[in-house]
């Protein structure tokens, strides 16, 4: 009698000879994957007219009144801004083939990035800081970010269009693939989120979206108000995540060994917060999917607003003559004064650290996680 996992790979179409993999005693993610397609038509390719229409139509209404981003800004982003500070336009910071994902992501000709400027959180932490915090970059119009993905598609012969940071303009985001179909874009669609993301997001991506490269960043609620200023993150990481995994289910490959379809799902590990990452593979593991293919990331370092002097105030001149104000109006000390902002994640974690997660990760049964590659080249 077939396993479980067997079972579904029948269902995926896979290579049938390839499943023997699964009887060994630990499976490495680098070698020949037990999910693999014989090949993949990316979704919105199989999208009917009337179903386009009724995209296009729901990202308009969207637009007019922004309900999408769980902060409900409830603004027209044609005549106003909400807390992303974004409008009817995308603003993009970078547009490149990237290198910087995973093997099975990336490949050997790069994903497709876009990088999108702004973001619904604001992680004190923030790795791409400069690009997320702040509106650099340059304005684009749906059609014309269709185009750009035509120029990765043709010119750098990308695995997969990367949308990085789509969180806050996924209106603009469903138009674009869209008329990009139109232009004759075939190849996969990423969708990398920080997992902020609200239902009717998803929904709206559905059929769109081939990959969802989703984080899921902390667990508590009093650490999520605190370092991303979000205090639902984790309930609404939750449904988002099942949602995506709903649409798409567990990652599969093609022979290349390139993703091609389903849930990639990063957790960075942070200093002293281990049991947070304790939690939530074990959530993933036990309500979403033990075959779901995860990263347990160590690139964490101080960024952003970490280690900087703490906030002083200004403006007025008792304010400024006390320096650094403690809860209650109280002056603080020299001690206070020379402490800097978040000293507790203030360093880099350590290999102990993440190497507890990953072991917390197996505990309860999951398996299918990136491994280094052992020849120190691709994992593909």
């Amino acid at each position: 009698m077939l396993s479980q996992t067997t079972r579904r790979i029948g269902r995926r179409k896979c290579l049938p000879h390839l499943a023997r993999p699964l009887l060994q005693s630990r499976p490495r993610s680098f070698l020949a994957p037990p999910f693999l397609l014989d090949d993949h038509i990316p979704r919105y390719q199989l999208l009917t007219p009337l179903q386009e229409a009724k995209k296009r139509s729901a990202a308009y209404a969207h637009l007019r009144e922004c309900n999408l981003c769980p902060r409900l800004c409830g603004v027209n982003r044609f005549e106003k801004r909400g807390t992303c500070l974004i409008g009817a336009d995308v603003v993009v910071n970078t547009v490149a083939p990237h290198f910087g994902e995973e093997p099975c992501i990336q490949g050997h000709n790069g994903s497709g990035s876009v990088f999108f400027s702004g973001c619904n959180l604001r992680c004190v932490f923030c790795q791409n800081h400069d690009i997320a915090h702040q509106k650099n970059g340059f304005h684009l119009s749906p059609e014309e970010l269709a185009e750009w993905y035509m120029k990765l598609q043709e010119v750098g012969n990308v695995h997969n269009i990367n949308l990085v940071t789509p969180e806050h303009v996924v209106p603009q985001v469903a138009l674009s693939i869209l008329h990009a179909k139109e232009l004759g874009l075939r190849v996969p669609i990423v969708y990398n989120t920080s997992s902020f993301d609200s239902l009717e997001s998803i929904e709206l991506m559905d059929g769109l979206v081939d990959i969802y490269l989703a984080d899921f960043k902390v667990w508590n609620a009093a650490t999520s108000k605190r370092l991303l200023k979000a205090d639902d993150y984790a309930e609404t990481a939750k449904e988002s995540i099942k949602a995506m995994h709903r649409q798409v289910g567990d990652l599969c490959f093609t022979p290349d060994g390139i993703a091609r379809q389903g849930v990639l799902i990063r957790h960075l590990v942070m200093p002293g917060q281990e049991d947070e990452g304790k939690n939530i593979v074990r959530w993933l593991a036990e309500h979403v999917s033990k075959d779901l293919y995860i990263h347990v990331m160590e690139q964490y370092h101080p960024r952003a607003h970490v280690g900087k002097q703490r906030r002083t105030t200004a403006g007025r001149a008792k304010d400024i003559s006390k320096g650094v104000v403690e809860p209650g109006d109280a002056p603080a000390d020299d001690r206070a004064k020379r402490q800097v902002r978040y000293q507790d994640i203030n360093r880099a974690v350590s290999l102990d650290e993440v190497d507890n997660v990953r072991k917390a990760a197996e505990q309860y049964g999951l398996w299918r996680i990136l491994d280094p590659a052992e020849h120190g080249g691709f994992n593909i």
